[in-house]
């Protein structure tokens, strides 16, 4: 049960007033009852660690029902909220697809069983992600979606997508797009250059997530809906989401972790741990992306958590299974960008938290009297080399094994409730 709890002697990362500062928090019965006032209940001395508004992780794979090998609820849960994680915005790209009503209950029935922290599902905007029939949006809504998306599909009927985001448009929930022009994508595994070249795999070209992205933009202008595009990964891309919302546009935009820490050159040797879609960029996308993460044309990062098992990535490059898993991972690398002076530490937690709830509605990702106790204590100078085997997820299949990172969770808690504690 949650506990009237003080946290004392804590460095308050607080993302809406872009301030850190050394102080107490209170929560009662799971809500954030005071900020910097008498203590009250039981006390917990932080050390002068930092504590933060949980993370809010978009995109996450879960892979139940139909693939439980890779992951489940369970596990998932387990390894977010060892990650700093409270909620998980998941995709609907199961097997089968979350595209009706009564698949969605289902989800939703078992996470509440089986789930530590909370689930935000999504919904399938198109029967099966094909990208051909629209599903019972209302219905979807009703049953508790909070965003449409296509999952990692591009909808290539112009006319289709348009009715889907005008129909979801009416509802007002946002879309999450995956912004890869189909044509140019489909079927290749690298980014087109002399690198892809010499590695002799198959490519596409930087303009494919461009075009997508204009198209989509354009449909997304006539619904009405607000569109979030949910990577951008190029210094093209991040040139028209600038001018998209110099000019007022209802869009938003993400990236991923990876493709700011890693680029094209690391999938030398053909490492498929590094096989990402979008795939990985050249270096100077990545210094772009970087160079701009602290201002508003990124709104979201996020770790898109993809398990694999290893016999889909044990197979030659263009064949393996893309994704990486990352939930254990996305703290430390943030924290990372923080070390290097490309984020502080309140911009980053509005990154990974506060404008991720805002996109789903979501009254989490704030130190806010009256806003769930949904907590992350760290402490981020602690300094490890990661092992996959190490981490909780079901699948390893994560780029950063052997990576030196900085910073460990100490605790997380999730509506007032502990449920992680580094000492347990």
């Amino acid at each position: 049960m949650s506990r009237t709890i003080t946290f004392i002697n804590a460095l308050l990362i607080d993302p809406v007033s872009s301030e850190q500062a050394f102080g107490s928090l209170t929560m009662e019965s799971g809500i954030i009852s005071r900020i910097n006032g008498p203590t009250k209940g039981a006390v917990i001395d932080c050390q002068k660690a930092c504590l933060a508004p949980g993370i809010v992780d978009l995109g996450v794979h879960i892979c139940e029902p139909g693939e439980r090998h890779k992951e489940s609820f369970r596990s998932a849960s387990l390894a977010a909220a060892s990650g700093g994680i409270t909620s998980m915005v998941t995709f609907p790209n199961t097997l089968p697809t979350i595209d009706n009503p009564e698949l969605l209950e289902f989800f939703i029935n078992r996470s509440k069983e089986s789930s530590r922290v909370r689930i935000l599902p999504t919904a399938a905007i198109t029967r099966d992600c094909k990208g051909k029939k629209i599903c019972e949006l209302r219905f979807l809504q009703d049953k508790g979606a909070v965003a449409f998306t296509n999952g990692l599909r591009c909808i290539k009927d112009s006319k289709i997508f348009l009715r889907a985001l005008t129909y979801a448009a009416s509802l007002e929930l946002p879309y999450i797009g995956h912004c890869q022009d189909y044509f140019l994508s489909n079927g290749t595994s690298a980014t087109s250059g002399p690198f892809a070249t010499q590695m002799g795999l198959p490519s596409a070209p930087i303009e494919s997530e461009k075009i997508s992205l204009e198209r989509d933009a354009a449909l997304a202008e006539i619904s009405g809906i607000h569109y979030h595009a949910s990577q951008i990964t190029t210094e093209l891309s991040l040139a028209t989401i600038k001018n998209l919302k110099s000019r007022g546009n209802k869009i938003t935009a993400g990236t991923s972790i990876h493709h700011l820490i890693f680029d094209e050159k690391d999938i030398g040797n053909y490492r498929t741990f590094f096989k990402l879609n979008p795939p990985l960029r050249s270096k100077n996308d990545k210094q772009v992306l970087l160079q701009t993460i602290n201002d508003d044309s990124i709104d979201t990062i996020s770790s898109f958590h993809l398990p694999q098992d290893e016999e889909s990535k044990r197979l030659p490059y263009e064949l393996a299974a893309s994704g990486a898993i990352g939930l254990q991972t996305l703290l430390p690398a943030g924290l990372k960008l923080v070390q290097e002076g490309y984020l502080d530490l309140p911009e980053l937690f509005k990154k990974i938290s506060l404008n991720p709830s805002k996109l789903v509605n979501s009254k989490c990702g704030k130190l806010a009297e009256g806003y769930p106790a949904d907590l992350v204590i760290f402490n981020p100078d602690v300094p490890f080399v990661l092992d996959r085997f190490s981490l909780l997820s079901k699948a390893k299949n994560t780029p950063f094994d052997g990576y030196k990172l900085c910073g460990k969770v100490l605790r997380t808690f999730v509506n007032g409730i502990e449920v992680y504690n580094c000492g347990h």
